[in-house]
């Protein structure tokens, strides 16, 4: 097996070192390393992280080639630093059975650039009346322990309940998309100021939070885990904190653009901006911001949603939700987090590798950078600065909100188990 030497390296944004590589794991770290015969990445002080793991990704396929394909979504995943995404469930056919997941999973090994980790519906067809072959997937050779209806709420509560029963059985967790269908009906954005003034129909901060507050308690109730996809609002953090203090097993995400962007954009009426959850109010992005650093948040994850260019290059109202952001979560993270003061690379390590692995128990990733440890890595320059270019995207779709937006950082490499995906910010 192949060794590589990266060479003065700020592990977790520490001191410079060393990283020998020795096949799949990582053999040494220190000072002044050398190996014969092995490959030597120059790392200049770059900073070195573990492999970034997406508890929230859409790959489109089965269904949507034309969005978005296991094999182009892993490209960008290892573009911007990933090892591992959990793959949602919303395909076509829907992820509710062990074949589909199977399917998925086996699509991710052969391709090579990330490991695949799919994500099983909780209810067939993502209709939420029936629950879903949960044991059966669980039991796969896919071994699913995350299930989300994401894109839709799982808003029947007896339903949730079962859920959440049928997954403590074997440590799973339901990954809630928290949307109180009633109160959302005809939403097209932020319920506040600039959707009065814009004459758009309103998705209400209670619309989240209702649905939260009713979840922790069905979690406490039934003494199970449950997550809560790309939460939102100030409300919402202060729900999850109140069950964390309370001793509930919650756990949250926030993406990377409601960390950045607000509702004002609306006012250019580029669907780019249209997303689900909407964009919120400046308010909410501080509260986002503030829950992250402390914790209340455990993690971002992406909401890698692509579409094709005519399902967002059309009125606003017709537009589909969603954006892409695989390959510029960590950017919009060091911008957001890291240039604020609000989280040293430490703690990014933290929310984007350590914790999302731990809460979808995905084995061999979220591991130390230290010896013995598997060699999925991911090297960063942080003095970078340059405007997004969407034509270089490896992902099949180029629905960004930041094109021509100058963020900070850039992934130069990326290692999967030893294995190089990416060399010099080119896919290997």
């Amino acid at each position: 097996m192949s060794k590589i030497l990266i060479r003065g390296a700020k592990v977790l944004g520490g001191e410079p070192q060393d990283v020998l590589i020795d096949g799949q794991t990582i053999a040494q770290v220190g000072v002044g390393l050398s190996a014969d015969g092995a490959e030597v990445v120059e790392a200049d002080g770059k900073v070195l992280l573990p492999g970034l793991v997406d508890l929230h990704t859409h790959l489109r396929e089965p269904g949507r080639e034309d969005s978005e394909t296991v094999l182009t979504g892993t490209r960008a995943a290892a573009s911007g630093g990933y090892t591992a995404v959990f793959a949602m469930a919303n395909t076509f056919p829907v992820a509710d059975t062990a074949g589909v997941v199977e399917q998925v999973y086996r699509l991710g090994q052969e391709h090579g650039y990330c490991d695949v980790q799919p994500i099983g519906a909780v209810t067939v067809g993502l209709e939420g009346t029936k629950l879903a072959e949960l044991g059966a997937m669980h039991e796969s050779a896919a071994g699913v322990t995350v299930f989300s209806d994401d894109g839709k709420c799982v808003d029947d509560a007896v339903i949730m309940r079962r859920a959440l029963e049928y997954v403590k059985a074997f440590g799973g967790v339901v990954a809630q998309h928290a949307q109180e269908p009633r109160l959302t009906e005809g939403a097209q954005m932020n319920e506040g100021v600039v959707s009065a003034e814009l004459g758009l129909g309103g998705w209400p901060a209670v619309a989240e939070e209702s649905i939260i507050a009713r979840d922790v308690l069905l979690a406490e109730h039934v003494g199970s885990r449950v997550h809560i996809c790309h939460l939102s609002t100030a409300g919402s953090v202060e729900i999850v904190r109140w069950a964390k203090s309370r001793g509930i097993d919650v756990t949250a995400e926030v993406t990377p653009h409601h960390l950045l962007l607000t509702d004002e954009l609306v006012r250019t009426y580029n669907p780019v901006y249209k997303v689900n959850p909407p964009l919120r109010t400046e308010r909410d992005v501080m509260a986002l911001r503030e829950a992250l650093a402390d914790g209340t948040i455990d993690i971002v994850a992406t909401d890698h949603a692509p579409h094709p260019h005519e399902d967002k290059d059309c009125e606003w109202a017709a537009a589909a939700m969603g954006m892409v952001g695989l390959e510029t979560a960590l950017s919009v993270v060091q911008q957001t987090m890291v240039e604020t003061g609000l989280l040293d690379w430490a703690g990014v390590a933290d929310r984007m590798s350590f914790k999302p692995a731990r809460i979808g128990q995905a084995q061999g990733h979220g591991r130390p950078v230290s010896a013995g440890e598997p060699a999925s890595l991911t090297l960063v320059d942080t003095a970078y600065r340059g405007a997004v270019d969407p034509a270089g995207f490896a992902s099949r779709s180029r629905n960004t909100p930041y094109e021509g937006r100058e963020l900070p950082g850039r992934v130069t490499h990326t290692w999967l188990r030893g294995k190089a995906t990416l060399v010099d910010g080119k896919l290997a």
